[in-house]
């Protein structure tokens, strides 16, 4: 293993004792929206302080940068999205292998505005290779919106950003897909999916730490029966 394939192996164990710290991963039993019962939860959307979203935008911006990934931009679907992109623009601009290279951000409305500008976009203008950011993808479809609004406006989808791979097919707890929705993205829209950490990071955590380890056989089944 060389030292930089070491040093991100490192970052994605940080990372999963950084979620875990906040409540954002947790284990137990939890029904998901597909009617799985999954062993873990992982919510992004309890990285609601400034702290821990300015921690959570260090890791994307260290992510996207190791990925070798050429871009020039961030897009943030609304709504998790938004705040994502934002502050990983910022996490960028502070980067050191960056050299003060200031990232410009967009994120879309749900709703379109009549008035002032008008339109469903914020920020930046759409163009050149666009990062689409958000915090984990479940049935694709935030990031087929995301690419469809990428390409209007005459810009090109670079890759997808997420914090977390659930390396889960598809379907629910009755029909299981042949491919997880990050397989699918990849296939259909050619894009590379980046993500922090992974489902494979977790269960290595739960091989190194005791005291997670009663948790170490509920998600190995899971992950028997549905993983990608």
């Amino acid at each position: 293993m060389t030292n930089t394939t070491q040093q991100q192996a490192q970052q994605r164990r940080e990372f999963v004792r950084f979620a875990l710290d906040l409540g954002v991963l947790r284990f137990g039993q939890f029904e998901t929206k597909s009617g799985r019962l999954s062993p873990y939860f992982f919510n992004a959307g309890l990285f609601n302080s400034g702290k821990s979203l300015g921690e959570l935008a260090k890791f994307y911006a260290d992510t996207l940068v190791n990925s070798g990934v050429e871009f020039d931009m961030l897009f943030g679907p609304a709504y998790k999205g938004i705040s994502l992109a934002a502050a990983t623009s910022i996490a960028l601009a502070n980067h050191p292998s960056l050299e003060g290279r200031d990232v410009p951000y967009a994120f879309d409305r749900k709703e379109a505005k009549e008035h002032g500008e008008g339109g469903v976009l914020v920020g930046a203008p759409l163009a050149g290779k666009v990062v689409i950011i958000d915090d984990v993808i479940t049935a694709g479809t935030s990031v087929r919106h995301s690419v469809d609004i990428i390409r209007e406006q005459g810009a090109t989808p670079a890759a997808v950003l997420i914090a977390l791979d659930r390396m889960e097919k598809g379907g629910n707890h009755e029909e299981i897909a042949e491919h997880s929705a990050v397989q699918e993205v990849e296939q259909k829209y050619g894009l590379p999916v980046i993500s922090i950490a992974s489902l494979s990071d977790i269960m290595s955590l739960l091989e190194e730490d005791e005291q997670f380890s009663q948790h170490k056989n509920s998600v190995a089944a899971y992950r028997e029966k549905y993983g990608a």
